[in-house]
């Protein structure tokens, strides 16, 4: 569950195939307390770029969301750019790999990892 009063149209939201590859990669880091940070950076072929890594820290301008015993942190500049947006892990035949759905995408860049707002 997101923290506050964040309307579901502002969330982030996890698959649950995402909260269990998440909770598999923590399992394997062996530290329980990690959280997923998602985020957005300037750069990559289409004007922003996605990121992932892990933390222990939520800071002051974060907001936490829920799913399944996993938690994602992610910051209020990247969360304005991934509003209603769902973090989702696929594997198919070209590989595995964690893919955002981004409403508020224009465009975006062949390998999905970069955006145009």
């Amino acid at each position: 569950m997101p923290t506050g009063d964040i309307a579901p149209a502002q969330a982030l939201v996890l698959t649950a195939n995402a909260a269990k590859r998440v909770a598999w990669l923590i399992e394997q880091e062996g530290d329980k307390d990690l959280m997923l940070r998602v985020s957005v950076s300037g750069g990559g072929c289409s004007g922003f770029q996605y990121g992932f890594s892990f933390d222990k820290a939520v800071n002051d301008d974060d907001r936490t969301f829920e799913r399944d015993g996993v938690v994602a942190v992610i910051d209020e500049t990247s969360l304005e750019l991934l509003a209603g947006a769902e973090v989702d892990f696929v594997e198919d035949l070209g590989g595995s790999s964690f893919q955002i759905r981004n409403p508020n995408a224009t465009s975006s860049c062949g390998c999905g990892s970069s955006f145009a707002i």
